[in-house]
């Protein structure tokens, strides 16, 4: 196996709740001498520099400062979250057993879910002798099953069921002298009282590289965590060009980015306004000369159902990277920053391919309009070909992963320069 998809895998595997994911990208980022900054205290930013920045403990934008002339701002954004289940206020429900109360978090496929494995990870804040503080915690067991009914009570299961969140998707923790266990258990792993959690439901299956050479890739949260891990490798691997590379990971795409650190949020534009007061530039001209990328992977054409995709603009696993495109905007993809991404994966010697939901059916939306509402750049969309999006466990293509690294690589080592209105030069 590849060691691009061995430490994919790896980070896979650790990034179990929201709050891991985003600190397992800043411990690479800290690895590789970048220096984190606080949005409450004043920057000082140096020539050749490596910064990076957190916000809720969910969202993450890294930089690095040029050493020459910085004209132009090159950015990817990918978001953190995936569609999962959120432990309630108030979690435990006691009766003849002990089960969690948990609601839906973003739009998920529920099937999957049940009879299989489950934990708990995320953050709780816990009271110290230095006040409230964020822990991180995972549970890393099998802890909870979400059961089926029999077929025998439920003889509607195979011809199609509606789920009701209320009832049907409440995991089962224990029996009833189960009862207190659970948040007793955080709190000793927290070291502290806990005054708030913020805890969600992960699956135990680890990410599996599969198929008769190997070729495809299935994991928990590859929708979108393949894509952000995919792009600050890439942003970690790219060479010195004339802009300023920005790696951007979002939360709360999976509910419309409006929160705190989500895309709708000031986050971005409030770091690039930072970067230009700090650097002294012209935030005007240097939103001009930028590029953005958002990496949110796309639906692959379904081998048991090709009737559900666009026939002609239908990618295929092992194809390439996908750009993404929709006539009301609910990705940023023109004809002008499609053409810029062609020539920077020509340029990289990977392949791309073009994703268009069948008229009939609509589409997702994802966070690059989001962004856009806060920093106006010319913008494209683009994804890695999956299959059972938004389930618990997503299936990918190894060779369109390694198609990322490279492109975004090549995307952050490119100098893109707006010459006029409608004319670009790539260097």
């Amino acid at each position: 196996m590849e060691q691009s998809i061995k430490k994919l895998t790896a980070y896979l595997n650790s990034a179990r709740s929201v709050f891991h994911a985003v600190a397992g990208l800043a411990a690479q980022l800290e690895g590789e001498g970048y220096t984190l900054l606080s949005e409450g205290q004043p920057w000082q930013l140096e020539k050749g520099g490596k910064y990076y920045l957190t916000r809720g403990g969910s969202s993450l934008i890294a930089f690095r400062v040029p050493k020459g002339e910085a004209l132009g701002f090159a950015m990817t954004a990918s978001h953190s979250d995936r569609p999962t289940f959120k432990v309630k206020e108030n979690g435990e429900l006691v009766s003849a057993y002990t089960r969690l109360a948990v609601e839906r978090y973003g739009g998920m496929l529920i099937a999957p879910w049940l009879d299989r494995p489950l934990s708990v990870a995320g953050r709780v804040v816990v009271k110290t002798p230095q006040g409230i503080q964020s822990r991180l915690v995972d549970m890393d067991q099998d802890l909870a099953m979400i059961p089926n009914v029999a077929i025998h009570m439920n003889r509607q299961a195979n011809e199609g069921y509606k789920w009701n969140p209320a009832t049907d998707v409440l995991p089962l923790l224990g029996t009833k002298q189960s009862a207190g266990k659970f948040f007793a258990s955080l709190e000793n792993q927290a070291g502290g009282q806990i005054l708030g959690h913020d805890l969600t439901l992960y699956v135990r299956e680890s990410a599996r590289v599969w198929g008769m050479d190997s070729e495809f890739i299935s994991a928990p949260a590859l929708d979108d965590l393949q894509c952000a891990f995919g792009c600050a490798q890439g942003f970690l691997n790219a060479g010195e060009s004339g802009n300023i590379p920005v790696l951007c990971v979002f939360d709360s795409e999976e509910v419309g980015s409006g929160s705190l650190q989500g895309a709708a949020s000031d986050l971005l534009e409030a770091t690039l306004s930072r970067v230009c007061e700090a650097l002294r530039l012209d935030k005007r001209i240097m939103l001009s000369h930028s590029f953005l990328i958002s990496a949110d992977n796309a639906h692959a054409l379904h081998p048991n159902h090709p009737e559900l995709a666009d026939s002609a603009n239908a990618p295929v696993l092992g194809g390439g990277i996908a750009i993404k495109f929709n006539a009301n905007q609910k990705y940023t993809s023109s004809g002008m920053s499609a053409a810029v991404m062609r020539a920077v994966c020509q340029k990289a010697g990977v392949s791309a391919q073009t994703y268009c939901n069948r008229a009939d059916i609509p589409g997702g939306s994802t966070l690059g309009n989001i962004s856009l509402s806060q920093v106006s750049v010319l913008s494209v969309d683009i994804g890695l070909p999956q299959l059972a999006m938004h389930s618990c466990y997503e299936t990918a293509a190894v060779a369109d992963y390694l198609a990322l690294e490279k492109a975004i690589a090549c995307f952050y080592s490119t100098t893109l320069r707006q010459t006029a209105d409608g004319a670009i030069t790539i260097d």
